[in-house]
């Protein structure tokens, strides 16, 4: 079957890149169909349970067809295909329209509703049991039925500055998801924050179901994030140690996402800030099962010195902060 995700707008790489990353944690064997603005398509015999790690997805749907984005195609398509809905059943329908506003989605909704009705088919806009949906984005139409509704709004009730331990910098949970999910960490694998701070990316990747380690050069920082890992009911292991020697065995971990940190605080033992990445990239590959990933954010190109430590560079992103400030994350492999 064809699979589409409808993605977040809020970083460019970011969201197909999250869908890559579980799927890859699951094994899961698929081809690309279509990448399309906010719009990711691919083909799957069977759709794993991915949906509750998503943090830049809105919406997956099961693809029942696909047409150029005008009102003659859309209402061929939608009275024409099959639409794998019983007589018992009711549903609705729902469009998007991404960036460009060319049709009125309004009406778009009741003429595709309409003529499922026409088709035998029961309207109940309160409560239906399917929910189709139609999406428009560059120049084409992808219409489908809803099978996973991507609930964003817990990582808003875990924004930085609501949790018991607060200190400014911190990723926000959708990026900090985000990077666990392109790590590709499984459910009950370990996952390493060898730059833990106030526990905000071991917080997301312990609410995926994996085993956290985390460290800190500082006190304060430790004891903060091990308070807000028992606020959310993780467990795990935190130590107060030094990111360029924290004396794990070799090869022990199945995927490392850090965020280290910027300026003084990252100067607190290191002579520089290369000197920093550079030992504590070797460190972390050390660490590193072979095969697997790391996901490294940075202010600073970090790809030779991640590359002089043994690793292999398999993707980059960039996400702006704000004038003076573009975090580099920089995707990681440990060749076998």
């Amino acid at each position: 079957m064809k699979v589409a995700f409808e993605l977040s707008g809020e970083h460019e790489t970011l969201p197909k890149a999250e869908v890559l990353g579980c799927l890859e944690a699951f094994d899961t064997c698929f081809k690309e169909v279509a990448d399309l603005d906010m719009l990711f398509i691919i083909e799957i015999e069977e759709m794993p349970s991915i949906a509750s790690r998503l943090a830049m997805t809105h919406n997956i749907l099961e693809v029942l067809g696909f047409c150029p984005a005008d009102t003659d195609s859309i209402a061929d398509l939608v009275g024409t295909v099959d639409l794998n809905l019983k007589k018992d059943e009711t549903f609705c329908v729902r469009a998007r329209q991404v960036k460009e506003h060319v049709l009125n989605i309004s009406d778009l909704e009741k003429q595709a509703g309409a003529i499922i009705y026409k088709r035998g088919y029961r309207v109940d806009l309160k409560n239906p049991d399917v929910v189709f949906r139609l999406v428009l984005t560059q120049g084409k139409c992808a219409f489908g039925k809803l099978m996973y509704s991507v609930d964003r709004t817990q990582y808003e009730s875990r924004r930085p500055h609501r949790r018991l331990f607060f200190h400014p910098g911190a990723l926000l949970p959708r990026v900090a998801r985000a990077l666990v999910n392109i790590s590709s960490i499984c459910e009950g694998g370990t996952l390493l924050d060898p730059f833990c701070g106030t526990g905000g990316i071991l917080i997301e990747a312990g609410l995926t179901g994996a085993r956290c380690i985390g460290a800190d050069v500082q006190r304060k920082m430790v004891l903060g994030a091990n308070t807000n890992l028992r606020h959310y009911g993780i467990g795990g292991e935190l130590m107060i140690g030094d990111a360029r020697n924290l004396g794990l065995a070799d090869n022990s971990v199945d995927a490392v996402v850090t965020d280290p940190p910027y300026g003084r605080s990252a100067l607190f033992r290191a002579r520089s800030l290369e000197d920093l990445y550079d030992c504590s990239l070797k460190e972390i590959h050390r660490i590193l099962r072979p095969g697997n990933k790391a996901v490294v954010v940075s202010q600073i190109p970090i790809e030779k010195i991640a590359e002089d430590a043994g690793f292999t560079t398999i993707g980059h992103h960039r996400q702006r902060v704000h004038k003076s400030l573009t975090r580099r994350i920089i995707r990681l492999e440990k060749m076998r």
